[in-house]
């Protein structure tokens, strides 16, 4: 999902892969990352989208469809819950302060968090 985040989620291939049945597969992937496979996937939509939009040179729409998003409202929703603002306002407020910052750092402090979650299940 990580690298593939722009391509359609299927999970009953993806539990198929795993050898579980869709819904144990959905079950074991919230406990082990905190959230469905579809809001991670999201999540890296959201997280890429930042990327795409802070360089400047696509539209809104453009980084929409570009991330694996369809719907130009959706897209807009999610990430406006995700980052706490418009990707539009997003894209045109100044980025400059995290130029000089390394890309592996920046990821972190860049990374969409949803309000409400603690973040992943601890492992045993």
């Amino acid at each position: 999902m990580d690298r593939d985040y722009a391509e359609p989620l299927d999970v009953p291939t993806l539990a198929r892969e795993a050898l579980m049945s869709a819904g144990h597969f959905s079950r074991s992937f919230r406990a082990a990352y905190g959230e469905t496979p579809y809001g991670y996937l999201m999540t890296r939509r959201i997280e890429r989208a930042k990327a795409l939009l802070r360089r400047g040179d696509l539209t809104v729409t453009e980084v929409c469809f570009a991330v694996g998003c369809t719907s130009l409202g959706s897209f807009s929703s999610r990430f406006t819950e995700l980052v706490g603002e418009t990707p539009s306002a997003y894209r045109a407020r100044s980025h400059e302060d995290g130029a000089a910052i390394p890309a592996c750092i920046a990821k972190i402090h860049t990374r969409p968090v949803r309000n409400g979650e603690a973040g992943p299940a601890p492992r045993p």
